[in-house]
C-alpha cells in the first residue's frame, strides 16, 4: 500500500481521464516595466528612411537563454524613470503601457512629424524570463523568446521534476501592481489545465518543494551522522591504543 501511494504521488495528472479543456485564460499581455529590454523594429514604404530606427542597440546588456548560455542582447532599455530613448523622437514614456499602446504612440508620432509614410512598428520583449528553483534537474532562469510559456513547458526546460519533488504543492510567485502573489498548484490533478496560472508571465518564479521522503531522508542523515562519526572516532582511537 505504501508503494502504491508513493507511485501515485510521483506521477503527473494521476486522476486525469480522456477529456478536453478550453483555453479560457486571463490576458497574457503584461505592462512594460522599468528595466525591461524591448526590441522595436520599424518598417515603412521607404526602407531606406526606416533604417535609422532599426540601427539602435543597447551595449553591455546580456540575456540568459534556456540552455543557460549568456548572449548579447540588443534593444531599447526602459530606464529608471520609465522612458526609452528613440531615434528622432527622443524620450518616450514606456513604463506602465502595453506593447500595443506603445506601438500605436510611436506610429502616431512618426506620422505626425512626417518622418515615415505608413509606418509599421513591432515590439517584443527581450527579457521575458521565468525562474525555476527547488527540486528540478536544472534550476535556472529561462529567457523565453516567444513571450508565451506554460508551467509544464517551463518544468520541461528545467529538466523536469526530480523523484523527490512534491507534485501536489508547487509554489508560483507572481508580482502584479507592486504586490507579490503566492499560488499553490497541484500537478497530480487536471485542475492545472483550467487554472489561470497555467500560462506563466514574465518574472514569474516557480519553487518546487521537496517531498516528505526527501525531508525524512535528510533528517535521518543529520541524526545518524554525528553518531556514526563518533563511533568511527572511538574505533580509530581504540585501534591506535591496541597497537601501541
Amino acid at each position: 500500500m505504501s508503494a502504491c501511494s508513493s507511485t501515485k504521488e510521483a506521477v503527473y495528472f494521476s486522476s486525469v481521464t480522456e477529456t478536453e479543456y478550453g483555453s479560457s485564460v486571463e490576458s497574457l499581455e503584461p505592462t512594460i516595466q522599468k528595466n525591461d529590454l524591448l526590441s522595436i523594429s520599424v518598417s515603412s514604404l521607404n526602407p531606406d528612411a526606416s533604417e535609422i530606427f532599426n540601427a539602435f542597440s543597447t551595449s553591455n546588456v546580456r540575456s540568459v537563454t534556456a540552455s543557460n548560455t549568456v548572449a548579447p542582447a540588443t534593444g531599447y532599455l526602459v530606464d529608471q524613470d520609465g522612458y526609452i530613448q528613440f531615434p528622432m523622437l527622443g524620450k518616450i514614456r514606456a513604463a506602465g503601457m502595453s506593447k500595443k499602446a506603445l506601438k500605436d504612440e510611436i506610429e502616431e508620432e512618426l506620422l505626425k512629424r512626417k518622418l515615415l509614410l505608413s509606418p509599421i512598428v513591432d515590439i517584443r520583449y527581450l527579457n521575458y524570463k521565468v525562474s525555476i528553483l527547488g527540486e528540478v534537474a536544472r534550476p535556472s532562469v529561462l529567457t523565453v523568446p516567444n513571450e508565451k510559456l506554460t508551467l509544464l513547458e517551463a518544468l520541461g526546460l528545467a529538466g523536469d521534476l526530480t523523484i523527490y519533488a512534491s507534485r501536489t504543492n508547487v509554489l508560483l510567485i507572481r508580482e502584479e501592481e507592486g504586490m507579490k502573489k503566492l499560488i499553490r498548484l497541484d500537478l497530480t490533478t487536471d485542475e492545472i489545465f483550467t487554472s489561470p496560472y497555467y500560462y506563466l508571465k514574465s518574472n514569474d518564479i516557480i519553487y518546487v518543494e521537496p517531498n516528505k521522503t526527501k525531508i525524512a531522508s535528510a533528517s535521518a542523515v543529520r541524526q545518524w551522522l554525528p553518531l556514526v562519526l563518533s563511533s568511527m572516532t572511538l574505533i580509530v582511537v581504540s585501534i591506535d591504543r591496541l597497537t601501541r
